[in-house]
């Protein structure tokens, strides 16, 4: 079973896009949305949820209000601003247990708090397993694990070739626990100079955890000097550029009706993604044979 995480250094480049379309190629896959601050593949495949957990990424502080003597000790000791008197406001209170711990009348204790929720569904390309970040919820490294975790298991206990991995954008703590122990990262570029950027900081951060990674140019039309420099400064890192997907509206108007490229006619890009597949296939198909 092969893991493979997609990836960008920015939003907006066509990640999810090409994740929906790999995902209507490769046959007995596990999908995971792991960009759970801002989920949007279940947006395109419509997932019919099977099951709900809840989440938590932390704990927040409570006051036993008859136990309280008011010395003030808590709120001289939080560094958030989060006591007022008689109350600790949920949202200021970052859980870092400071005045629990230090309370003379053990009047505050540090209880698990809801953060959000994960989901395993059904969806036309195969199961999928994704999640919802509460709002102003911190952590979110966090339910990137517990998602991929159980995408895994599912992969595992149906004997499925792949879990196919939509990852969130940057370089962050989501995108470490999203790629950490993958068989392979795409990243997907677009022309641009922010493009360009974003995508040697990605290089950066998957070569710093030695994990193999391939490149894609999504639109790679609308600016081929850039497209170009894309391609020199792969070639100068020894990375592979799989993929050079063309602009085309007719995306826009599958994407409007909530289907992949390969459900609405978009003969350039589908064609050149299933070529991209196929690069990837034969990757980690190297890969296992050079571990062997």
């Amino acid at each position: 079973m092969k893991q493979i995480t997609i990836i960008s250094g920015k939003g907006g480049t066509g990640k999810t896009t090409i994740t929906a379309a790999i995902s209507y190629l490769a046959k007995k896959a596990v999908l995971a949305d792991c960009d759970v601050d801002a989920a949007d593949l279940h947006i395109l495949l419509d997932p019919a949820v099977q099951r709900t957990e809840e989440f938590s990424g932390g704990k927040t502080a409570v006051l036993q209000k008859a136990l309280c003597t008011q010395c003030g000790a808590c709120r001289e000791l939080c560094r958030f601003d989060a006591i007022h008197g008689l109350d600790i406001d949920p949202v200021s209170c970052e859980g870092c247990g400071v005045c629990a711990a230090l309370c003379p009348e053990k009047a505050i204790t540090m209880v698990h708090k809801l953060s959000g929720h994960w989901f395993v569904s059904d969806t036309r390309n195969g199961p999928m397993v994704h999640a919802r970040l509460g709002i102003a919820e911190d952590n979110s490294g966090k339910l990137v694990s517990v998602v991929r975790q159980e995408a895994k298991r599912l992969a595992e206990e149906k004997n499925f070739d792949f879990v196919i991995i939509d990852g969130p954008p940057g370089i962050g703590c989501p995108v470490i626990a999203a790629i950490t122990g993958v068989d392979l990262l795409l990243v997907v570029t677009e022309p641009t100079l922010s493009g360009l950027h974003d995508l040697q900081r990605v290089l950066a951060t998957a070569a710093h955890f030695n994990i193999p990674a391939a490149v894609c140019v999504n639109k790679f039309d609308i600016n081929p000097e850039n497209t170009a420099m894309i391609e020199n400064f792969c070639m100068k890192q020894a990375v592979r550029v799989v993929g050079r997907i063309p602009y085309d509206r007719s995306v826009v108007a599958a994407l409007m009706q909530k289907k992949t490229v390969f459900e609405n006619p978009c003969a350039n890009v589908s064609q050149e993604i299933i070529k991209i597949w196929d690069a990837l296939r034969q990757i980690m198909q190297a890969d296992g044979r050079n571990a062997a």
